[in-house]
């Protein structure tokens, strides 16, 4: 058995550990006395490095400086879009949407998605073909499956109807390039292995909002409060380092846990279409999620359970409802593999999943 004082943590998409340069990055932000909005030297500094930050950031999705709005995480970015994008709009989101985004817009439609998570492409279609005056909030890469959707596509729908698309990219975001520019996207720092704590909404434009949260005028007045330097420049660093990580070795251990799992029994959700490198949702019917982690924690093993969003609920995926799971949906524990995982941590955690595939199985 593992050691339980020291377990393995296999619940990079609930949040990842943090990156040596992010620790170093948030350690010098500490040092920094100044307020970021202060014209002293010692604000003028702050403001350097915040800016810098945010420069950074948004060159890596191809965007100019003045359209990154830094936030307190994925959450906040979320609900910012839409307070800023759908009012006087009709808004539609994705059926596998995180709970950031359904309970931001609660009077949304919903688009289906088929049995792999994959969004209705001609159903959207159909909904945008009015013209009306809508926003289209679609992740880039679901939380609890890994499943990408096809932002091409949906773009290019929005594009041609004049909907908003808004794209939360918090699990995607130094995982996968992204190359859409016309859209905007929400981000987490502690997702790419930064603090906790610093997200930002990207815009299409450098232009100003209504925004969701008023104060002092920071961020040129599209969102009041002093921003937490630390855990933005942290955010920034970690995205670096993310955005230089070799993911298709880690993509190659989720094969070696799928592989195992399924000779296993279970049945892995999205397997047959594209996925985050890290993530694996592994089905085994007939075997309680809750039961599973209890299971795996006492071996050692940190996984989840759906989103790690939930304030420590076990229930039914709505994400696996919508692909038309039934009893599956609660039957799902979710493998995210961290930005340091170990080839020897992966071979222990299959280990200890075939040994309870085929107890619990039995029962």
């Amino acid at each position: 058995m593992t050691n339980a004082s020291a377990p393995n943590y296999l619940d990079a998409n609930a949040t990842e550990p943090l990156r040596p340069a992010a620790r170093e990055a948030v350690l010098s932000g500490l040092l920094l006395s100044g307020n970021p909005s202060s014209v002293h030297a010692e604000g003028r500094e702050a403001r350097r490095c915040l800016e810098d930050a945010r420069s950074r950031i948004s060159a890596g999705f191809g965007r100019i400086s003045g359209t990154c709005v830094f936030t307190s995480g994925g959450t906040e970015a979320d609900a910012m879009a839409i307070h800023a994008f759908g009012q006087g709009r009709r808004i539609l989101i994705g059926a596998t949407e995180h709970d950031a985004v359904r309970k931001a817009a609660p009077n949304a439609d919903v688009i289906p998605v088929n049995d792999q998570g994959i969004l209705d492409l001609e159903i959207l279609r159909q909904r945008l073909a009015d013209g009306a005056p809508t926003l289209v909030c679609v992740m880039a890469a679901n939380n609890e499956t890994g499943v990408l959707s096809p932002l091409e596509d949906v773009a290019a729908l929005c594009r041609d109807s004049g909907a908003h698309l808004h794209v939360d990219a918090v699990q995607s975001a130094g995982r996968l390039p992204f190359s859409l520019t016309e859209c905007s996207v929400a981000l987490s720092g502690h997702k790419m292995g930064g603090p906790k704590g610093a997200g930002a909404l990207l815009l299409p434009r450098d232009e100003p909002i209504d925004a969701l949260m008023v104060g002092g005028g920071q961020e040129r007045g599209r969102r009041g409060g002093t921003q937490p330097l630390p855990a933005i420049l942290g955010m920034a660093a970690a995205f670096d380092e993310a955005q230089a990580q070799n993911w298709s070795a880690i993509e190659a251990l989720r094969e070696r846990v799928e592989q195992v799992a399924v000779a296993a029994g279970a049945r892995v959700a999205g397997r047959q279409v594209a996925r985050l490198p890290n993530t694996s949702c592994l089905v085994l019917d007939g075997v309680a999620a809750q039961v599973q982690l209890m299971t795996l924690d006492l071996e050692g093993f940190c996984v989840s359970a759906g989103s790690a969003c939930s304030s420590g609920k076990v229930a039914a995926s709505h994400v696996l409802t919508a692909m038309g799971e039934t009893t599956g949906a609660s039957q799902a524990i979710r493998v995210s593999l961290p930005w340091n995982v170990r080839a020897e941590q992966v071979d222990a955690f299959c280990d200890a999943y075939e040994r309870m595939a085929r107890r619990l199985s039995k029962r």
